[in-house]
């Protein structure tokens, strides 16, 4: 039951990361690019941690996990404080 969760969360999120992706190409606004920078990295973190949870079961992925994951919100904050000037 974890493992469809995850699966889940993982596409739901890539489908988000891709609408706003779309959104920014449409009108090129530079907040949308930020949040979607911010979003296709935690996208890439929900992936990290299906194949961490699910496939690699013997394999401690916890560190890259995090480390995407902060990486995606400061992208996300960043653009969020640079946008506010």
């Amino acid at each position: 039951m974890a493992a469809w969760i995850y699966f889940v969360c993982a596409v739901t999120s890539i489908v988000l990361a891709v609408l706003v992706v779309r959104a920014w190409a449409r009108s090129p606004v530079r907040l949308l690019m930020w949040i979607a920078m911010g979003f296709l990295g935690l996208s890439m973190e929900n992936v990290v941690l299906f194949v961490d949870e699910v496939i690699t079961v013997h394999t401690d992925l916890h560190l890259l996990r995090e480390a995407t994951a902060l990486t995606a919100l400061c992208v996300l904050l960043f653009g969020l404080i640079w946008e506010s000037q």
